[in-house]
């Protein structure tokens, strides 16, 4: 069986090789998905993707399933717990800063009516597709994730800098950087 030809990127693990195929630029609109990828990309923040990939379950059971409405309610002994939990990353700003994160979360479902409202309004609804050759082309932020992150923070959101927005932006299909061979673009 002939093997697919990927994104170089992915190619270190099987892991990697399933995201890739089945998650990475696949449009997300539901508010319960985007929210588990900000919580996975503002971890990632300063590591790798594969770290966070292989700590992905133990994220989803640490964080109540990414329920945002129970991580916004959060107490102190709960992020005592977060912080002794091996299985995953045992950043306390970052910890701290799911909490608030889910907080301003639900504002702006509040405001927009849903996270998705608000996020794919930067974009018109639609992903931008770009035709990179190949991954050196391939940038980490933009100036839509420059615009993305400044707002993003001015309504209270922590730990997402213009590249963690832009990787969100890759992880949920709002931007599709899959190379031009790739078997993903064709």
């Amino acid at each position: 069986m002939e093997e697919k030809i990927r994104c170089k990127w992915c190619l270190s693990s099987d892991l990697y090789k399933k995201y890739h195929d089945e998650e990475w630029g696949v449009p997300v609109y539901a508010d319960d998905k985007l929210f588990e990828f900000l919580i996975l990309e503002t971890f990632q923040a300063g590591l790798s993707w594969i770290t966070i990939l292989n700590k992905r379950e133990n994220f989803r059971t640490a964080f109540d399933d990414f329920d945002y409405l129970k991580i916004a309610k959060y107490n102190e002994p709960k992020i005592q717990e977060l912080l002794q939990d091996s299985g995953i990353i045992r950043n306390q700003l970052k910890i701290r800063s799911a909490v608030s994160n889910a907080i301003s979360f639900i504002k702006i479902q509040q405001e927009f009516g849903s996270f998705s409202n608000y996020i794919w309004s930067f974009v018109d609804g639609k992903p931008i597709i770009n035709n990179h050759k190949n991954l050196s082309e391939a940038v980490a932020t933009t100036p839509l994730s420059d615009s993305i992150s400044k707002d993003l923070k001015k309504r209270g959101f922590k730990f997402v800098g213009s590249t963690v927005v832009y990787a969100h932006m890759q992880a949920t299909g709002m931007v599709d950087d899959h190379v031009a061979d790739c078997w993903k673009r064709n």
